[in-house]
């Protein structure tokens, strides 16, 4: 027997690729798939790719301009067809930068790449953080996401 619709996960179609040559990831796909399920508001075809120096730099540089590699960047892909569609996206996490950050914020890296992994899939959802009330708005529903899983508020600063 099938969960009632509210308390079914939405339909997700998640690819996840690596990188070549980028070690393996710090946690399994199942457990990937819990944090994206946990962030969708709806059904999704999402890709997770995680890559090194160079290719985030050049995909930063490619679409934003920045020339430098960073955490998180997601392509959202909307089809002006006038048809309803699962959200569709690319969400691309730079593996050492993300263990950059982890250290520096002196956050484990697992917990560093849920929020990352969640930061993505709420971008792909339109959530952004362009002007405060956006900011606020994606902050409480990453926190809320993350705490369900036992993971601290990202934006407090750690107990030192």
């Amino acid at each position: 027997m099938r969960p009632p619709p509210e308390t079914r996960s939405p339909d997700l179609r998640l690819s996840v690729q690596c990188g070549d040559g980028e070690p393996p990831l710090p946690v399994d796909r199942r457990q990937l798939r819990r944090w994206v399920v946990a962030a969708l508001e709806g059904p999704a075809e999402l890709t997770l790719r995680f890559v090194g120096l160079a290719e985030g730099r050049r995909l930063n540089r490619a679409y934003r301009g920045q020339n430098h590699a960073t955490n998180v960047l997601t392509f959202p892909y909307d089809p002006d067809d006038g048809i309803p569609h699962p959200v569709q996206a690319d969400i691309v996490i730079c593996l050492p930068v993300l263990e950059r950050e982890a250290r520096r914020q002196k956050k484990s890296l697992r917990d560093h790449l849920a929020h990352l992994v969640v930061h993505g899939v709420l971008h792909a959802q339109g959530y952004d953080h362009l002007d405060d009330g956006e900011a606020a708005r994606m902050e409480t529903r990453e926190t809320a996401v993350l705490r369900r899983f036992g993971i601290a508020d990202p934006y407090q600063a750690p107990d030192r």
